[in-house]
């Protein structure tokens, strides 16, 4: 049996990878906040004292960009330090650590997809916080996979998906922003690309560590994004049509990266990944949704 220890259960890749069939030979760990606070030595310290674990995945995260211009210290904890205290929890343990990480530590000035090792410039205090999360895990952790992915989508939480679709219930035109390109990613791909990679290094200690990037296959403005929302949500007959603008027609509290597109041959190389088109991945959330009649702006 093994026992794996999830951060960050109630976020959007956090509760695919508790939904995950994991299989009877493991035990997940997930426990809440309240239970465990990964920014306090003492409350991780008690938790690794309690319990073995064999391995780590953190999907912990202080995911408001805008709110991290004013909240720095905040955005440092949850993304620096709390990742330097599971890292070193797990160095002591000997055992592996997934890291989650993001396309904000890029300035998104290149024109192609990022890679791996290209160099890195976040243009915010969360996407510095983020970079600041990968450098104190490389540091601490003799195992570790930094995992980065973007615009990550879901049935759960609020996103970008679900701010639309509940839009679009009352209002006929959206100002979408058009010149901002990324990769479209469902958080249960997502979680199974980390659930293959864990598989991988408890199966094998010698599994290939470092930094990978995972998003689903293909690019999309926010504009095409929200109108291919709106088209699938509507089998073929939008209700809202997505207008296109620029990024300074709608000013936000940080700069985002007008290209968020991740490269992702190193991770199908080295853990035999093919990331799905995202298109597919959208339709499977909407459905989701709608099977679930759950309320597509609803907070969880």
């Amino acid at each position: 049996m093994k026992t794996l220890l999830i951060t960050g259960g109630a976020g959007q890749i956090g509760a695919e990878l508790r939904r995950l069939d994991w299989g009877a030979n493991f035990r997940i760990v997930a426990p809440t906040r309240a239970e465990l606070d990964i920014t306090s030595s003492q409350n991780v310290a008690a938790l690794f004292s309690s319990q073995a674990f064999d391995g780590v995945i953190n999907a912990s995260a202080y995911t408001s960009v805008d709110r991290a211009e004013d909240e720095a210290a905040a955005a440092f904890a949850a993304n620096a330090l709390g990742p330097a205290l599971l890292a070193d929890a797990c160095r002591r343990a000997t055992i592996p650590l997934i890291h989650i990480s993001t396309d904000y530590v890029f300035a998104g000035d290149k024109t192609a997809p990022y890679v791996e090792d290209d160099a890195v410039g976040p243009l915010g205090v969360y996407g510095a916080s983020k970079l600041a999360g990968e450098l104190a895990v490389q540091s601490a952790a003799p195992r570790w996979v930094i995992l980065r992915t973007a615009w990550v989508l879901s049935a759960h939480r609020i996103n970008f998906l679900k701010t639309m679709l509940r839009l679009s219930r009352t209002c006929l035109e959206i100002d979408v922003v058009n010149d901002q390109i990324g990769c479209p990613t469902g958080a249960t791909d997502v979680a199974r690309v980390i659930k293959t990679i864990m598989e991988a290094h408890l199966t094998n200690p010698a599994a290939p560590v470092g930094i990978y990037h995972f998003v689903n296959d293909g690019e999309a403005s926010w504009c095409d994004l929200a109108s291919a929302i709106f088209a699938l949500d509507g089998d073929g007959a939008p209700r809202a049509v997505a207008r296109p603008i620029t990024t300074d027609q709608y000013p936000t509290a940080a700069r985002r990266p007008a290209n968020s597109r991740l490269a992702t041959a190193k991770i199908s190389r080295d853990f035999a990944v093919t990331p799905r088109p995202w298109r597919r991945a959208v339709a499977d959330i909407i459905a989701e949704l709608h099977a679930g009649e759950q309320h597509p702006g609803a907070a969880e």
